[in-house]
């Protein structure tokens, strides 16, 4: 357990008081069990990437991996350069570098 002080209104702790008194408790422990529930059931404010992945899922702009499709894409990241390359190099054809290039077309 941790404890914290909290500062109230004469008026608060005294209607807390009483409270605790009429359910044979102390003050200390009601406000704990309260703030405690509270906790348990108040939903916590979104953070900002949580507030931009909810409006583009309400956009339909957002796709949720299924567990499968998020196992395959984790796995597929672990390719090396060496990989890479020697794949593209079986690939055949021209390298990117040049059909990027004939892609920007003549600069004058």
């Amino acid at each position: 357990m941790t404890a914290i002080t909290i500062e109230l209104s004469a008026d608060t702790y005294r209607k807390l008081q009483a409270h605790a008194q009429r359910i044979g408790n102390v003050p200390e422990l009601v406000a704990g069990a309260w703030l405690t529930e509270w906790l348990a059931t108040t939903p916590m404010p979104l953070s900002a990437r949580e507030r931009a992945r909810e409006a583009l899922r309400a956009a339909g702009l957002l796709v949720e991996f299924r567990a499968e499709e998020q196992a395959h894409a984790q796995a597929a990241v672990t390719l090396t350069l060496e990989e890479v390359r020697a794949a593209l190099d079986r690939a055949g054809g021209k390298p990117l570098s040049a059909i990027i290039l004939d892609m920007r077309g003549s600069k004058a």
